[in-house]
């Protein structure tokens, strides 16, 4: 019990931290209109033509920050507010997404090896709460040792996803201001939006190798 205090409940409160931190970020900035009265939806199509893709589809969705890429279908949603909205975080949240487009379109290698590892990570997932039941609450060794490659495999995908958020975010402020869709003092509400975001993917990457770290030590008692 001790150990899971001293290595897993941190990370939990550093993720409610980080859920704080990009909520507040983007609450501020979704209330401040960018100058050229751009759209989420303009932003996207811009930076993506700019980088010559033409073939993805951009749609909105329900839910609120729940904007993704799918490079399966090319297909980038963006939440309501960010698809029509025409504040600094809604146009820095998608180019953002945009940024991935440009990532699946040139190949990047970071991007092309966590779509390689997504099947896997899925099924990781899926079996996690039955191994963490029978291994940790039964004390079923054999399903502590799955519980730590399955966290592992977890840990792996968590930590390739970072340098793909981090470039896909590096992308956007690029191409927001070399393609004139933001003025250089309206950065700041991007940065702050998008930094903040960047949060989420390395508390989400600490917790897993906490979690690892306590697994594997539970497994060698």
């Amino acid at each position: 019990m001790m150990l899971y205090l001293i290595l897993v409940v941190p990370t939990i409160f550093l993720g409610m931290w980080a859920q704080s931190k990009v909520m507040g970020a983007y609450k501020k900035w979704s209330k401040v209109g960018n100058r050229r009265g751009m759209t989420g939806y303009d932003a996207a199509r811009i930076v993506m033509e700019r980088a010559g893709i033409h073939d993805v589809e951009i749609v909105p969705i329900r839910g609120q920050l729940s904007d993704h890429y799918d490079p399966t279908s090319k297909r980038l949603a963006l939440s309501e507010q960010n698809y029509h909205g025409r504040s600094l975080a809604a146009v820095g949240i998608a180019a953002h997404e945009a940024g991935h487009a440009i990532q699946h379109a040139t190949g990047y290698s970071m991007l092309k090896l966590r779509m390689g590892l997504v099947p896997v990570t899925t099924f990781a997932s899926k079996m996690l709460p039955f191994v963490l039941l029978g291994g940790i609450f039964f004390h079923m060794t054999g399903l502590i040792t799955l519980g730590v490659l399955a966290y592992l495999v977890l840990t792996i995908f968590q930590l390739v996803t970072l340098p793909v958020e981090f470039d896909a975010s590096k992308r956007a402020k690029a191409q927001l201001v070399n393609g004139g869709i933001l003025y250089d003092e309206e950065m700041e509400g991007v940065n702050d939006t998008l930094d903040s975001a960047a949060w989420t993917y390395v508390a989400a990457f600490i917790a897993s190798l906490a979690n690892l770290i306590y697994l594997f030590l539970l497994s060698r008692d």
